[in-house]
């Protein structure tokens, strides 16, 4: 089997924040979704939420502030699974929670050094 990476983008500027209900049925769906992936034994790494916050290091030594603001787009997570195909992976991903909100999934093969 070969690994996927997802990448979760979405428009953070356009998200409005949700309550602590429903922010919990947003979780379960989450949860939901990625425990189906592992109950197929596809799951490599369930991944994580990054953080809005971030340093960007450049040629140079220079560090400067990120994620860029002025993107559209952020990167709020990821996860890893396990198929045959690219093609497989993306029909996992099309019942990626974050469709729901008009985000998209990212993916990418891992091609190991």
């Amino acid at each position: 089997m070969k690994e996927f990476l997802f990448v979760y983008r979405n428009d953070y500027k356009a998200q409005p924040k949700p309550t602590q209900e429903e922010g919990k049925a947003i979780m379960k769906k989450w949860m939901d979704w990625l425990g189906g992936i592992g109950a197929q034994g596809k799951l490599a790494d369930q991944g994580n939420v990054l953080g809005s916050a971030g340093k960007v290091v450049k040629s140079g030594n220079m560090v400067t502030d990120g994620p860029y603001t002025e993107i559209k787009e952020l990167i709020g997570g990821y996860s890893v699974v396990k198929t045959e195909t690219i093609e497989e992976a993306a029909e996992i991903a099309k019942g990626c929670p974050i469709l729901d909100d008009g985000g998209n999934v990212e993916v990418r093969e891992i091609n190991k050094m």
